[in-house]
């Protein structure tokens, strides 16, 4: 039974570890998705681009650009 158990807890580390490398060396950023919950039409849209993917990817860019911005300026202050 002890076997078992962790037999499973070591199969399920090595999937979640092979998962991680496979993200970090796809070099690609995480992002989410507007299909979700309007796809199954339980809701509108999304609150952020109303179901428009090219909205989402815009407010991406645009949260990017913000965020290097601040991180540059904290860059300066020191």
């Amino acid at each position: 039974m002890l076997g078992t158990i962790l037999a499973a807890f070591v199969v399920l580390a090595l999937l979640f570890a092979g998962m991680a490398i496979g993200v970090i060396l796809s070099n690609k950023p995480l992002k989410g998705s507007c299909g979700g919950l309007a796809a199954l039409g339980m809701k509108d849209g999304c609150e952020i681009c109303g179901g428009d993917k090219d909205a989402c990817e815009e407010n991406t860019r645009q949260v990017n650009a913000k965020r290097a911005a601040e991180l540059g300026r904290d860059v300066l202050k020191t």
